[in-house]
């Protein structure tokens, strides 16, 4: 069994945009007390967001990736790969398929989700997407191909699907490089979505983002289809449920998702494998295991005709991951103040080639009882792929420096979006932006 020597150990599962930031910040808050061990069976941190530009060969998965062994070694984490089988929250242990069994204290879930490609006939096999490095150089690959002889092009996501950002980014990238390359009169492009209007992004009623999108998507003479559900795909055919079918020479649909196999494994989920959360990020019946990001459950509030999921974006997770290693500091008697909750007030900076727009919801989830936010709103112009692309590298420094979430980032995103990303916890079972529910 891997022991620590120390007073205790507090173990994420998972090293990227939830697992690190929450490292770094309880390595901050804890000391020299608590040993912070990183676990992952992946020996890189990857930056997801840069996905969609190695997807489309635009930057190397290289200038998007840092080692974990250089970063734990010069930030006095522990670094341990491995993939995780099962956790054992009575006894406090995690079992991996390497034979490693590994004690902890307390327990942060930040292992993101499962690509669930099966529920749609095909789409593992003949559709690309951009949610792990291994899809996006796959998806790379293919595109390269794509451009030696194009032909019908179809970007869009399956039914269930949470976060379509990248979809939006993948589609109108896509078609700003055919425009460059003088390939556009060749290609027809189709976007397909389960959301109920253009803009939508999982998201309701964000200010001006229906109409800022669709106008984009009708002047760059993109067909629309929403409210779809895609029931299949073939190597040159996408098919959606009500029988309609769509030519495609190159297809890249973001699947639904589902919990990591050992949070199932291990009966920590809800039947779709995501972890039932407290506002505080801790588990819903377990009081020494948090969860971050992707692997939580958050309830989708729009009913739509075709069901979606709740987009977590990065900035969402890095806020959990911040609340969460605040909490367990808190519960340990390091600090002394309130617990915490996020808010989930979230910014999105989409690229589109010779503009982009921002979505800004604070919060993501409206007020359960007035139905209201403090505010949203989506803006247009190059200066949003200016920010993104700022965004990117001051991530990946505040990484390599060992900074979670500093207080200049939290002072910046109030100053300049309105934004605050957490606040004292109203009640440790319920709140307004937090409510366990079933469905994902």
């Amino acid at each position: 069994m891997h022991k620590t020597n120390q007073q205790g150990r507090v173990l994420i599962i998972g090293a990227g945009l939830g697992g690190l930031p929450a490292a770094y910040e309880l390595k901050q808050h804890l000391g020299a007390q608590y040993q912070v061990t990183l676990l992952s069976d992946s020996p890189k941190f990857t930056f997801i967001p840069g996905l969609i530009q190695v997807g489309l060969g635009h930057i190397p998965l290289e200038h998007i990736q840092l080692d974990m062994a250089t970063l734990s070694r010069r930030h006095g984490l522990e670094w341990l790969q491995g993939k995780v089988e099962l956790i054992n929250p009575e006894q406090r242990l995690v079992m991996t398929k390497e034979g490693q069994q590994i004690d902890y204290d307390y327990l942060v879930i930040a292992s993101g989700a499962e690509l669930a490609t099966d529920l749609v006939p095909g789409l593992g096999e003949y559709g690309h997407s951009v949610c792990n490095p291994h899809h996006a150089l796959a998806a790379h690959t293919a595109w390269e191909e794509f451009l030696q002889n194009p032909t019908d092009l179809v970007v869009g996501a399956a039914p269930g699907a949470g976060c379509f950002g990248p979809a939006y980014e993948f589609l109108l990238l896509a078609d700003w490089e055919l425009r460059q390359k003088g390939l556009r009169d060749q290609v027809k492009i189709t976007y397909i979505t389960p959301e109920p209007y253009i803009g939508h992004l999982g998201i309701a009623e964000v200010h001006r983002a229906q109409e800022l999108t669709e106008e984009l998507m009708r002047f760059r003479g993109i067909e629309t289809i929403t409210n779809a559900a895609i029931a299949g795909l073939t190597p040159n055919t996408v098919y959606l449920r009500d029988g309609r079918a769509f030519a495609s020479g190159y297809s890249m649909i973001l699947p639904s998702f589902r919990g990591a196999k050992f949070v199932q494994a291990s009966g920590l989920g809800n039947e779709k494998g995501f972890l039932p959360i407290l506002p505080t990020q801790r588990h819903r019946d377990h009081d020494r295991i948090y969860g971050v990001g992707v692997s939580v459950q958050l309830e989708q509030p729009d009913k739509t005709p075709v069901p979606i999921g709740m987009p977590k974006s990065g900035q969402m997770v890095e806020a959990m991951a911040m609340v969460a290693a605040h909490n367990i500091a808190v519960e340990l008697g390091i600090i002394h103040k309130p617990l915490e909750t996020p808010t989930l007030e979230a910014i999105c900076f989409a690229e589109f080639g010779n503009t982009g727009i921002a979505y800004i919801a604070a919060p993501v989830v409206a007020d359960p009882v007035t139905g209201k936010r403090r505010y949203s709103y989506a803006a247009q112009g190059i200066w949003v792929n200016w920010a993104k692309i700022a965004f990117e590298l001051y991530f990946l420094w505040k990484m390599r420096l060992g900074l979670g979430l500093p207080w200049f980032e939290k002072l910046g995103l109030r100053l300049l979006f309105g934004l605050k990303l957490s606040s004292p916890v109203l009640s440790p079972q319920t709140s307004p932006t937090q409510i366990p529910v079933t469905n994902s």
